[in-house]
């Protein structure tokens, strides 16, 4: 009978954050990105898709070799210095590389030539790292998908999927010809000979026993092959040098409460789902009797966590819905892929000194979870930003290091190619990241976030900030309150933004400030179709009750950029909204676009021209305004990541100088002048440079903080980067 575990939300206790310790204690820290493109000629310049999905290191760590399959080759990497990877170029492998294992000097690449679902196709590979050519190639019987090596490196043991079609038949089961499982004894050098097939069809207990569907493996150090079907949701224990099937194992079902299960634009922990099947992706040994799988599900099942076996598949630990909640915490729960959640995808495990780690990858929101092994009841330590996708995660304890392979490139959308991110475990007083994350609700669950755009202060009590949640989550906007004396900063409420008693839908919150008759003014972007650019006035529990558009006449100009930040001058009768204006509308100088002005009194509309720098690659506008003493000070930035970032800045503007004319007339052109440039903290973390940088405010006390868009998961890391700039 499949193992079945009903689930209920674990017990506060579990649900870990990350936070200052009393004392020094080992964390892990990003130290370094290397681009995928960077190992390319000319950078990758004309490449459409570069990246890294499964890695492998030498035995002394200090060689990296991953799989780049729309490239069809493998990468090299000198990992000599690991705050500073080094590209060394590429070798190509004939075909799809799925999956390489380091023995020795040579890679051993498993590549996939498949061009018909029904005749599967592919070869094993052996790179000479040294020479950066392949030596040798040998026919598998099928398409490989995973490689594992023996502990002294004996053996390879190859898991062939035989990939099923999932345009066909609604990829239902059987797609034959079946998968199998195939080992290598290794010798001086690759032997074809040495190539044996097992046969995996027909076992008792199995979903569809003609097709078994083996998905990744590994093997312990008693040369025990564990395997994973997983359409089939199975399990398999082999003896890797007679191929004697050992045991299998059903990797059963899981019910979870308190889980999203909508894709509608709002996090809602309301669902439930009920006896979902693992169908484990991942597998990882923990000693030689316990087993670790990531619970991705790839037609039926995926249960949003990952599991514990023992050696007889018993269920040790299942993780539930406690890590999804943490990563909702953390503001990376990629909403628009609700029906997997979190998506768990890899699993490592090493021993670092004395302790046991288990890493835990989340392709969908982008990260890796630290978890100290205490048995039946992993720890968690930490969660680490994994680039966009992360899909190879390796652990290089020998070195105290640990590696993410980033399978996602989107770079012809403007986004960031493939990486390769090195992270160093070291005595920490807390990691790096994050910098921000969510406490529980009055529901007991964490305040859902993301998107963050827009920053106001309490103009009475110091490191009390407001943000708001921009279209990602349009469904409902909210304003959130952020506790910004803590590390990481922490966000402790939530007041959801509503018209008429129900969520006000559609709306693009691109800006707060408070309104110093009550509540709060809001700037919501328009699009040119149906939503339209918007200043709002909502009171204390977020109802609206104003709201104000541009003359027609204007808004009729507009473009897709529109309102970007919202601030207040001035008391009384004199008292003005300003509201930037993101990019130059029609009929606004190429470089030039204006900061609205209302004037609540007389509910009249003016504004003032502001000149931006000049443009590079992409495009340069406006995040953010705040008033500030005898100043107005303005995000501007362009929209590149990564290294072709230049310009991410705040500057200041005169408030003598903002002196705004009718809509339709002569606008004067204030004067700017540099503030602060943002680069350097956006570089410090190592990852890729964010392009978002959409809040700032400073507080009462004179300290500034910015903040981070993270598009809510979508194409992006979902990293957010809460920054503290002291005074100004």
């Amino acid at each position: 009978m499949p193992r079945k575990t009903s689930l209920a939300p674990l017990a506060a206790s579990l649900l870990l954050a990350t936070s200052l310790s009393a004392g020094a204690e080992p964390f892990f820290d990003r130290i370094a990105t290397m681009m995928v493109r960077d190992n390319l000629p000319e950078g990758g310049k004309g490449v459409k898709e570069a990246v890294a999905e499964i890695i492998s290191a030498s035995e002394d760590g200090m060689t990296l070799v991953y799989t780049d399959a729309p490239g069809k080759q493998v990468g090299i990497i000198d990992l000599t210095d690991p705050a500073n990877p080094k590209p060394m170029g590429t070798v190509a492998v004939g075909g799809e590389p799925t999956s390489v294992k380091i023995v020795g000097g040579t890679a051993y690449v498993a590549v996939d030539q498949t061009e018909d679902f029904t005749k599967p196709a592919g070869k094993l590979v052996a790179v000479d790292i040294a020479a950066k050519k392949a030596a040798k190639e040998c026919e598998l019987p099928g398409q490989p998908n995973s490689v594992a090596a023996s502990a002294k490196g004996e053996f390879l043991a190859i898991a062939m999927e035989n990939q099923r079609d999932e345009e066909t038949n609604d990829g239902a089961l059987p797609q034959l010809p079946a998968g199998s499982l195939v080992t290598v004894k290794l010798g001086d050098s690759l032997d074809c000979a040495a190539i044996k097939e097992i046969g995996l069809t027909g076992l008792n207990g199995i979903v569809v026993p003609e097709d078994p569907e083996p998905e990744f493996v590994d093997i312990n150090d008693r040369g025990e092959i564990a395997l994973t079907l997983q359409e089939n949701n199975a399990v398999l224990i082999i003896d890797g040098n007679t191929g004697k099937l050992l045991s299998h194992f059903d990797a059963g079902t899981v019910s979870l409460d308190h889980i999203d299960t909508k894709k509608d634009g709002v996090i809602d922990l309301s669902g439930s789902v009920k006896d979902v099947p693992r169908e484990p992706d991942g597998i990882a040994w923990i000693g030689n009797d316990r087993l670790i799988t990531a619970n991705e599900g790839d037609w039926k099942g995926g249960t949003r966590g990952f599991t514990i076996f023992n050696h007889d598949g018993t269920v040790a630990f299942d993780a539930g819905n406690t890590l999804e909640h943490e990563l909702v915490a953390l503001g990376h729960y990629p909403e628009k892929r609700n029906k997997k959640g979190i998506e768990i995808e890899g699993v490592a495990a090493a021993k670092y000194g004395e302790e046991e780690l288990l890493f835990i990858g989340s392709e969908r929101a982008s990260v890796i979870a630290v978890y100290r092994d205490n048995g039946n009841t992993p720890e968690l330590l930490q969660v680490l930003p994994g680039g966009i996708g992360p899909e190879g995660l390796l652990a290089i304890p020998q070195r105290n290091l640990f590696v993410a392979a980033t399978e996602t490139d989107v770079t012809e959308e403007g986004g960031i190619g493939g990486q390769v991110v090195i992270y160093e475990r070291a005595d920490r007083q807390a990691p790096a990241y994050p910098t921000i994350r969510s406490e529980k609700g009055a529901n007991g669950l964490p305040i859902a976030w993301g998107a963050l755009s827009g920053l106001a202060a309490d103009a009475t009590k110091p490191g009390q900030l407001y943000a708001v949640t921009d279209s990602a989550y349009g469904t409902a906007p909210r304003i959130l309150t952020i506790d910004a004396t803590q590390k990481p900063a922490r966000i402790t409420a939530e007041l959801t933004v509503t018209r008429d008693g129900k969520p006000a839908a559609d709306l693009d919150l691109e800006g707060v400030a408070i309104a110093k008759e009550g509540g709060f003014w809001l700037a919501s972007e328009g699009n040119t179709k149906e939503r339209k650019n918007l200043l709002l006035h909502v009171d204390a529990k977020g109802a609206i009750v104003q709201e104000m558009e541009l003359p027609a006449d204007i808004a009729a100009t507009a473009t897709s950029s529109g309102f970007e930040g919202v601030t207040v001058t001035g008391e009384g009768d004199d008292q003005l909204i300003w509201l930037a204006q993101q990019r130059p509308w029609k009929g606004d100088a190429e470089d030039e676009v204006k900061l609205f002005a209302y004037k609540p009194a007389s509910k009249e509309w003016g504004a003032v021209r502001y000149k931006l720098d000049p443009k590079g690659a992409g495009w340069v506008g406006l995040s953010e305004i705040t008033a500030v003493g005898d100043r107005v000070i303005l995000i501007e930035r362009d929209n590149l990541l990564g290294a072709a970032a230049k310009l991410k800045k705040l500057y200041s503007v005169a408030l003598a100088d903002m002196k705004p004319a009718p809509l339709g007339q002569d606008l004067p052109l204030v004067k700017k002048t540099e503030l602060h440039d943002f680069l350097p903290e956006l570089q410090a973390p190592k990852g890729y440079v964010l392009d978002k940088i959409e809040g700032f405010t400073i507080d009462v006390d004179g300290e500034a903080f910015a903040v981070t868009d993270n598009d809510g998961v979508d194409d992006s890391s979902g990293e957010t980067q809460f920054l503290r700039l002291g005074k100004l």
